[in-house]
């Protein structure tokens, strides 16, 4: 058994359900992100787990024993809030101690963890400021710290990156992923947002409608997805209807793909995966090849979109930055190779 294991969650109002047979196994140490869209059923999820929200079915086991009916305060949990939830009246450290006092930890145990958890999230000698002399960041480690210094039994952060801006954000995700390394602390966080599930967790379990659609590491969700779902929601994708040709055949704008051919699907394939090459230049064995003209590109820094368009839509292909672009008119191919195609059906309105 792992060390966390969810069976069968689920959690209803009234006629909807919010989540629907959720089953999740941890080890210890690990980090696993909940990552999905608003309304998918990842911080309801967490907040069973937390002991905030009580299953209507299924059970929560950690290191062997039940918790499903354990009251939040028994659970040893540490739990970060998307909006922090810092004390205004009081100071940092007071802030950071609130859990200790609740639990009647000694006065000189108190302020011996405080320092620690203080130096552990780069805050030191800034105890005695309240929360509205700090950054949005500073903030953030001081709700982190606060969750750390009970020592928990696993670590719950909800969206607690979303308030940052992108730059302040980009930091923090390596700065908690490396003090959840070092601690070796179990963790669940939520997230909507990819990069942060992609580059902070072990593992990621992408949910929709309330189930989880698909769990494995970053590379098995990006390179292999299992649904149309986390096709589409997990980074990039060119969504290329397929028809039959003729010979009834599997076909992109009117021509011949190397894929099983299919009624009612579309060909996924990622804009990273595709290169441009002059029309005049045949394509490998092991390759797909589509043809068309190009529309316009557009620098993003790190790397150029250039779309296509053909006789039945367009495609997006991203070269790397630095390359130069086909010229707006150009009449170009279109390839990349084979493994790369992703087939799904699509779903009814």
């Amino acid at each position: 058994m792992s060390y966390l294991e969810l069976a069968g969650l689920q959690k209803r109002y009234g006629n909807s359900v919010a989540v629907d047979d959720v089953s999740l196994s941890v080890e210890q140490g690990e980090s696993v992100a909940l990552l999905g869209p608003s309304g998918c059923g990842k911080t309801t999820t967490l907040r069973m787990l937390a002991g905030l929200i009580e299953p209507n079915r299924g059970t929560m086991t950690l290191d062997g024993s039940e918790i499903t009916k354990l009251p939040a305060h028994k659970r040893n949990m540490g739990y970060v809030f998307q909006s922090y939830a810092l004390f205004p009246h009081l100071s940092v450290g007071r802030n950071i101690a609130f859990g200790l006092e609740e639990r009647g930890v000694s006065r000189a145990e108190i302020a011996r963890r405080i320092e620690e958890g203080l130096a552990l999230v780069r805050l030191g000698g800034l105890g005695e400021r309240r929360p509205k002399e700090l950054s949005g960041g500073q903030q953030q480690r001081v709700a982190l710290a606060r969750a750390l210094v009970i020592q928990p039994s696993v670590l719950l952060l909800d969206e607690s990156l979303s308030n940052l801006d992108a730059k302040l954000r980009d930091a923090m995700r390596h700065e908690i992923r490396s003090i959840q390394r070092s601690l070796g602390i179990t963790t669940l966080f939520v997230t909507h947002d990819q990069v942060e599930a992609l580059t902070m967790c072990d593992r990621i379990a992408v949910m929709h409608r309330g189930r989880i659609a698909q769990i494995g590491s970053a590379e098995d969700i990006y390179n292999r997805p299992a649904t149309r779902f986390v096709a589409e929601f997990v980074g990039r994708a060119n969504v290329l209807p397929l028809a039959r040709d003729a010979q009834g055949r599997a076909s992109v704008w009117g021509q011949t793909v190397p894929v099983d051919a299919a009624d009612n699907a579309d060909l996924f394939v990622r804009p990273q995966r595709m290169r441009i090459m002059p029309l005049s230049e045949p394509a490998g064995a092991d390759t797909a090849r589509l043809t068309g003209r190009v529309l316009r590109s557009v620098f993003v820094g790190d790397h150029v979109e250039v779309l296509v368009e053909g006789a039945g839509g367009q495609l997006t292909v991203e070269m790397p930055s630095g390359t130069a672009a086909p010229v707006e008119g150009t009449e170009v191919a279109v390839v990349w190779p084979r493994t790369e195609n992703r087939v799904f059906q699509r779903e009814a309105p």
